[in-house]
């Protein structure tokens, strides 16, 4: 039987004009799970609301049945990568992916051997003291997700991850991807709006509209299974 690492009961929250409603789902551990939908449909909020960073309306978000809100932000243990990764601008690549464990209070000797550790593992070695606005687009989704992953998260919550990236850096983000998710044994959830990443990455994938979220379904049985008009006319069935 599956354990679960993230459980969404009854979730509801309020941003402005937008209303993220009666959310319920289950994440199990070591899962890659896809949240799917359009612009504007609330899947960065939902992202956003599984890291803590808003008080629900009504609702809980529990992280290995604790509320996450009730845990302290630095120990959460789960790394978060934005669509526009999010790095320092005025920090090199090394220091960027450093300063988590700086923050953590770790030792000089530990922060060094993770650092370059995930230089390596990224292959970024030779931009390690570059500065974002110098490097591409590719080589900036490498240093994220080395910032991220060098905390070592239980939980890693992603961003459109690939969406800015062009093609043939996209396929190669893939493959690292499930080296990653290989490699720290640690559960994915991450936002897109493109079906075929959907299925070719994720176990299971949950579509999201106008704030609800509306079906969970296997990512192989995405185009197989019958779902409301509204679903339907989403996936170009009809």
């Amino acid at each position: 039987m599956e354990s679960s690492i993230l459980k969404i009961q009854d979730y509801s929250v309020r941003r402005g004009d937008f209303l993220l409603e009666k959310i319920n789902l289950s994440i199990n551990k070591n899962e890659i799970f896809a949240i799917l939908g359009k612009s504007g449909a609330g899947k960065t909020v939902l992202l956003e609301s599984i890291a803590g960073i808003y008080p629900p309306t009504e609702g809980v978000i529990l992280l290995n049945d604790r509320n996450v809100r009730s845990i302290p932000f630095q120990k959460r243990n789960i790394g978060f990568v934005y669509q526009d990764y999010g790095l320092f601008p005025h920090m090199s690549v090394r220091n960027n992916i450093s300063y988590g464990l700086k923050m953590r209070g770790c030792s000089k000797k530990e922060i060094d051997e993770k650092t370059e550790n995930m230089l390596d593992l990224f292959s970024i070695r030779h931009i390690a003291s570059q500065f974002p606005k110098k490097i591409s687009g590719g080589e900036c989704q490498r240093a994220a997700l080395a910032r991220a992953l060098v905390l070592e998260p239980e939980l890693l919550l992603m961003d459109e991850p690939f969406a800015a990236l062009d093609y043939s850096t996209k396929k190669k983000m893939y493959s690292e991807l499930i080296k990653i998710h290989k490699k720290f044994s640690c559960t994915i959830i991450f936002v897109t709006h493109d079906f075929s990443e959907a299925q070719l990455l994720a176990d299971r994938i949950g579509i999201i509209l106008d704030g609800s979220l509306k079906a969970v379904v296997k990512s192989e049985n995405l185009m197989d299974e019958h779902y409301s008009e509204e679903i339907d006319i989403f996936l170009g069935r009809i």
